[in-house]
């Protein structure tokens, strides 16, 4: 029988900022109110709250990290989910996959979702490097606790972008319309090992930025252009994966 397995924290500077395993109730809460600003306020995807906090009950077993400023202000986060924890993708989501299609719940593996930036950051700029950023997090919590592969649910335009900054990322399903926003989901997998061995051979600079966490690579020099600014713009990672709309600037 599977055992969930203790999740190790990260923490590395980007120049100004800092991403890091939120700990303690007041980070917490400081999450979930910044989730609620995204997914009830401007996606509409989830109801309001009384208390202004978007919570739900993968919270009680998931890990958050968040991306900080120089004042140490929260503007981003997202939040993982390991095996053999229950996923979004058996549950809420499960209307995306075929019928019959197996979920793999071994120990390589884990569901992120929730991800999303703060929605006052409005400069295209700035926010599409917070979420590059963000992504460079993810992937360095992956290395950090030997997770291969990732399920997500996303907008069918965001599968395109996450493809085209280099990431090992295959749709397991058909896009379907998921209520209430009705955008195009399709069920995704994320190979970040595959990732590791093939993008240095693509993206060499852009490669060597993900993998540096001394600060000795500044996100300048890895050469990052979007292939389509405006589908980094304004796609979304869909309903509690990956969220942004063209509201953050970011993908």
């Amino acid at each position: 029988m599977l055992v969930a397995e203790e999740s190790r924290t990260i923490e590395f500077q980007e120049e100004d900022l800092t991403v890091r395993t939120i700990c303690g109730e007041e980070e917490l809460r400081t999450s979930y109110m910044l989730r609620h600003q995204v997914f009830a306020h401007r996606l509409q995807w989830v109801d309001r709250s009384d208390d202004g906090m978007e919570r739900d009950e993968y919270d009680a077993f998931a890990t958050s990290v968040g991306l900080f400023d120089s004042r140490q202000d929260l503007r981003g986060v997202f939040r993982i989910v390991r095996s053999p924890h229950p996923f979004m993708l058996e549950k809420e989501f499960r209307p995306c996959l075929l019928n019959g299609c197996e979920i793999r719940k071994a120990y390589d593996t884990a569901e992120i979702t929730r991800l999303a930036l703060d929605p006052t950051l409005t400069e295209r700029g700035l926010s599409t490097r917070l979420m590059l950023v963000l992504i460079k997090g993810v992937y360095q919590w992956a290395r950090q606790n030997d997770v291969r592969y990732m399920y997500m649910v996303v907008e069918r335009r965001f599968l395109r972008v996450l493809r085209g900054i280099g990431l090992c990322c295959e749709a397991i399903s058909p896009a379907v319309s998921l209520p209430p926003a009705g955008a195009l989901s399709i069920a995704a997998i994320l190979d970040w090992q595959e990732y590791h061995d093939t993008a240095p051979l693509k993206q060499a600079l852009f490669a060597q930025w993900m993998n540096t966490v001394d600060g000795s690579v500044s996100f300048e020099r890895s050469r990052f252009l979007a292939r389509d600014s405006r589908d980094f713009a304004g796609a979304r990672i869909d309903q509690s994966a990956l969220s942004v709309d063209k509201t953050l600037a970011a993908a």
